[in-house]
């Protein structure tokens, strides 16, 4: 049972990171120079997906807390203001989302006010990944670091990085989903984001190096994890050489690719911690008959429906979205 839940906490991170990603990384693209119905067609490409897309947040939320809650206390802990401003990032774009619509002469506010929440709330995700890779101070399984524990130089590095990630995200998917300009737009931005997600990787690595990060040995003794970093750089060059193509399929599912490498890099470098290095899955997990309860409920019911849920919208919504638009 335990393990069930480990694998649906997994499932629930990743498909967060992949669906709501690319929605983030539209509005992290949207703080750039843009005419007004550039934007709108942005829009347009992510309004029947995005609302749905944060409800994984709320699941993996649910999870940590009702089967795994020594770390939902630790981690809740360690990162009350990077959570508190990640939410009101996410709050704010999507108000922004529904107010710019209906406004005129405060429509730059919005507009302001969706890309800045869009980069506030990956900015604060990525800190909080930083953070776990570097470790929480951490004390007889209580949280130790006060208030700002969670913020140094390599956690600020991640954020940043996150940020580049998502918006290569989002501007892979609007080649995919868009075409005209906003589609050319999107695809001359790639080249950019690419190098800097590659200059951040460069960094991040070289910071880790020096810091002598405990997850390094984790490769050493693991090297089986050089599988994924291998099929990330072969995804990347099939990126590239779609790119070159003017192929508007592969781009997103290449990045798409490279997350779900990263993420699962890190998840087997953290195997059996949940809180590197500090608490374990076994540690964490709470009674069995909490998690049987919990099986019938959300393993067994509204997991599958939300994935039922996220395949048939995915289905409906399928191909390039059409020019003329009646909303968003």
């Amino acid at each position: 049972m335990v393990t069930f839940w480990v694998a649906l906490l997994a499932i629930s991170i990743l498909l967060y990171l992949l669906l709501d990603g690319f929605d983030l990384g539209v509005g992290i693209l949207f703080l750039l120079r843009s005419s007004e119905p550039r934007r709108r067609a942005m829009l347009e490409s992510i309004a029947p997906f995005w609302d749905g897309n944060e409800t994984w947040l709320v699941v993996t939320g649910v999870i940590l807390w009702g089967a795994f809650p020594l770390v939902y206390a630790t981690v809740l802990s360690a990162f009350y203001l990077p959570v508190i401003f990640m939410l009101l990032g996410l709050i704010l774009r999507g108000v922004a989302f529904e107010f710019r619509n209906k406004s005129q002469q405060s429509r730059w506010i919005w507009n302001l006010s969706f890309g800045g929440g869009s980069l506030v709330a990956s900015f604060m995700q990525g800190i909080m990944v930083g953070a776990l890779v570097e470790g929480l101070p951490i004390a007889n399984g209580q949280y130790t670091g006060g208030v700002f524990g969670w913020l140094s130089v390599f956690s600020v590095l991640c954020g940043v990085g996150l940020c580049l990630g998502y918006a290569l995200l989002g501007a892979c998917w609007l080649i995919r989903k868009r075409s005209g300009v906003v589609r050319d737009i999107a695809r001359r931005q790639v080249p950019v984001l690419a190098a800097g997600v590659l200059l951040f990787l460069i960094l991040v690595f070289s910071h880790a190096l020096s810091q002598h990060l405990p997850i390094l040995h984790r490769w050493v003794d693991r090297p089986y994890l050089l599988i994924f970093p291998a099929i990330g750089a072969a995804a990347a060059c099939v990126l590239a050489s779609s790119i070159v193509r003017h192929d508007d399929y592969w781009p997103f599912h290449m990045v798409s690719l490279i997350f779900a490498m990263a993420f699962g890099t890190l998840a087997l470098s953290f195997w059996p911690y949940m809180v590197p290095f500090a608490i374990t899955i076994d540690q964490a997990a709470a009674p069995h008959s909490s998690l049987a309860f919990m099986f019938w409920g959300e393993g067994l019911f509204v997991f599958p429906l939300m994935l039922a849920y996220v395949a048939v919208g995915f289905r409906i919504f399928r191909g390039k979205f059409g020019s003329a638009a009646g909303h968003y």
